[in-house]
């Protein structure tokens, strides 16, 4: 532990603890300095420039086509234009929600009545369909048709609200695992299970899910699957952990061997197969909402902040970084060295347990596939976000911004075209610059490091 918190008995925050909140800032203003582009509009200015399009350029006697494409945002703008179109008494007017298929469809029937179409309405991508670009050729008729689209506008594709949300979605499994692991990291080891945790707890979820009806089976058997898979991965914790104090074996070895027994497991559990039939309810944990506020994000305020509380202020938090500073010194002063062992594994499977339920909940279906290497893009974000692999310090807000850096760097270099193998390559060198900067801190300075390394 750091001094202040060898003092205290539970950690301080200092000014070096902004420092990965001022990187994951210079993150973002970086991607989107990098992704700015002109972007069609969008929101409450843009529905009301489309409704003002068909109400004033389009006149009555011809159609008004609202086109938007499904499960995008242009979906959305296209429904609420349509509604308030509708409210203002226009007639000729209608909603195609879909594919480009749909467009053509819609054309064709004007076409064989004879009815005259006055203009297009549409934003996003629907406006490159080739339907639309190619009309002069394939309907002549409809020559004098206008397409209304949104004002541009400068924006960039980072700060897009589903790019943001995509973020979140993809780091709330890694966040909320990470709290486990950044916890036995704490204590000196090491849990290379998660990975296989998570898909060992979505196909047991899913399994019950699927022994009682399938699609057809009622909510609750959700919540009492998605029960067994956390408990499951807690008790497979529990028994790493008993391993690891008892016999004094290895973390690391330990770990990788359960790895592989709960992805063979995953795999016998399924016979190899995706289980995909499972009930609408089998999407609330991740898709979800209350009071407006996405379930994920409430998941993580509220685990966040009782890991939180549990680390810097209970009893059994100040253990953790105590066996973590020095285990046979915290255990001559009565620390009970084995039952903080059995904890942390036993949160670290739990963790896993929930992500796994997120996961499968998150894409409504279980794979024993799923979750390749997502142990390694957890350590990273414990590493990034500060603690020392050494054990004795870090924190979990630490760890939730490391996971942010981590998801932030692999987005941005998505969004601007950069290879795979150059993002792993990337990646990596964040992660071992990390642990250069703790070790760097440990030794009191990269000049220290440097001369306790060459002499």
């Amino acid at each position: 532990m750091s001094q202040s918190e060898q003092a205290t008995g539970f950690p301080k925050f200092s000014l070096g603890d902004y420092g990965m909140v001022v990187a994951l800032l210079a993150l973002c203003l970086l991607f989107s300095l990098l992704t700015f582009k002109r972007q069609p509009g969008s929101g409450s200015e843009a529905e009301a420039e489309m409704v003002g399009s068909v109400l004033n350029q389009i006149s009555k006697s011809d159609f008004a086509l609202i086109v938007g494409a499904a499960n995008t945002e242009s979906e959305n703008l296209a429904r609420n234009v349509y509604q308030q179109v509708v409210d203002s008494s226009r007639d000729k007017v209608r909603l195609i929600i879909g594919t480009p298929r749909d467009l053509r469809l819609a054309l064709d029937e004007l076409s064989d009545n004879g009815d005259s179409l006055g203009g297009i309405v549409a934003s996003g991508d629907v406006v490159k369909w080739r339907v639309i670009e190619q009309m002069p050729e394939n309907f002549p008729q409809f020559s004098n048709y206008e397409l209304a689209v949104p004002s541009e506008r400068l924006w960039p594709d980072f700060l897009k609200a589903s790019n943001l949300l995509a973020i979140v979605e993809r780091i709330v499994v890694i966040a909320i695992i990470a709290i486990g692991m950044t916890m036995v990291i704490i204590t000196a080891g090491i849990d290379l299970s998660v990975g296989s945790l998570i898909a060992l707890s979505a196909v047991l979820s899913a399994t019950v899910v699927k022994k009682f009806g399938g699609a057809d089976a009622p909510s609750w058997t959700v919540g009492v699957g998605f029960l067994v898979g956390i408990l499951s991965c807690g008790l497979i914790g529990l028994f790493a952990g008993s391993l690891v104090h008892r016999f004094k074996v290895a973390a690391f070895i330990v770990t990788l061997g359960i790895m592989m027994m709960a992805r063979g497991l995953a795999f016998i559990t399924t016979g190899g197969f995706s289980i995909d039939q499972v009930p609408n309810s089998f999407v609330w944990l991740a898709q979800g909402s209350i009071l407006g506020i996405p379930n994920t994000i409430l998941l993580l305020v509220l685990i966040y902040g009782s890991a939180h509380v549990f680390m810097a202020h209970t009893r059994y938090g100040r253990y953790i970084y105590a066996v973590g500073g020095n285990a046979e010194a915290a255990r001559l002063t009565g620390v009970p060295v084995g039952a903080v062992i059995l904890l942390v594994y036993t949160i670290s499977g739990l963790s896993a347990g929930l992500g796994g339920c997120l996961q499968a909940s998150l894409v409504r279906a279980a794979s024993p596939n799923m979750a390749n290497m997502y142990e390694l893009y957890v350590i990273a974000a414990v590493v990034v976000g500060g603690t020392s692999l050494s054990g004795g310090s870090g924190r979990v807000f630490g760890t939730l911004i490391g996971a942010f850096i981590i998801a932030v760097i692999q987005n941005g270099m998505n969004l601007i075209g950069i290879q795979s193998y150059t993002q792993m390559f990337t990646l990596g060198g964040v992660i071992v610059l990390a642990v250069l900067l703790d070790k760097a801190r440990q030794s009191g300075g990269i000049r220290k490091l440097l001369a306790g390394r060459w002499n």
